[in-house]
């Protein structure tokens, strides 16, 4: 299958992105895979152990660095995330897609050791939007979206390293351009079918 990496600052939409274009996958018959994270964060209400995050300890996340369990790791406002190397190597040989929804640091590691993924880079229309949904999310105080809003000013300095970068002021318009850069010539058959 084909390594999709898409990295984005805390509310760009790369999440939601990533879900939709899983659901146009699906309608061209594609078997698309998402990666499940590892991370030493809580769970946030509604997560699901296993199936949106793997959540570890602080000891287990550094007994699996240390056993070379994972593929990139990387450490983003005060939590460590990492995504784990025999797992992505079973989906991708059971998807045609894999999608890794993971920070630019983890992003550069994964390219470096498998150049033929693609990377997108998934960018806010402007760092004012930016801040307006983040705080419409309502999952964070102030010190934490300050916190993000520093980190995000960061991120997007990194956007040219990627092989694509997607603006998503308008979710369907970046939708459609992820499909086509992620999907090829499926991506049409795809949408004919929405």
């Amino acid at each position: 299958g084909r390594l999709l990496i898409l990295p984005a600052p805390s509310g760009a939409g790369k999440t939601s992105l990533a879900h939709a274009l899983i659901a146009r996958a699906a309608e061209a018959g594609l078997r698309v895979g998402f990666s499940v994270s590892y991370t030493t964060r809580d769970p946030r209400p509604g997560e699901r152990n296993g199936v949106d995050y793997h959540f570890v300890d602080d000891a287990r996340f550094e007994a699996m660095i240390a056993a070379g369990e994972f593929l990139e790791h990387a450490g983003v406002f005060g939590r460590r995330y990492g995504t784990g190397r025999a797992a992505t190597a079973e989906a991708l040989q059971q998807s045609d897609l894999l999608i890794l929804d993971i920070d630019w640091q983890g992003a550069r590691q994964v390219k470096a050791q498998w150049p033929e993924a693609i990377a997108v880079f998934i960018a806010p229309p402007s760092v004012e939007e930016l801040e307006r949904r983040l705080r419409g999310r309502g999952q964070d105080n102030a010190a934490t979206i300050a916190a993000r809003m520093a980190a995000a000013e960061a991120e997007l300095a990194h956007a040219k390293e990627f092989d694509h970068c997607i603006v998503n002021a308008d979710f369907q318009a970046a939708l459609a351009q992820l499909a086509a850069v992620a999907l090829g010539p499926h991506s049409e058959r795809a949408h004919a079918s929405s």
